[in-house]
């Protein structure tokens, strides 16, 4: 009977082993993933959300800054 234990220890200890591996396959190819997709986002001059917001705040601030000349312009030269 201490030869089944083994048999089914050995089983039990290949299973666990197959997961580990499994599971490290899983990680590597996520890793990869992600790093396949990051190129290619990269290779597209995509902005991120920070940078677009960056962006579109500095171009509000411009026109209210020009709104602000163009109504300074005009008094000036109404006078």
């Amino acid at each position: 009977m201490q030869s089944r234990n083994k048999v089914f220890d050995d089983i039990s200890q290949l299973m666990t082993n197959a997961m580990g591996v499994a599971q490290g396959a899983k990680d590597e190819a996520q890793t990869a993933m992600s790093s396949m997709v990051d190129r290619w986002l990269a290779d597209r001059d995509f902005v991120t959300r920070e940078e677009f917001e960056a962006v579109r705040m500095m171009a509000q601030k411009a026109r209210e800054e020009n709104a602000s000349l163009l109504a300074r312009i005009e008094a000036l030269e109404s006078k």
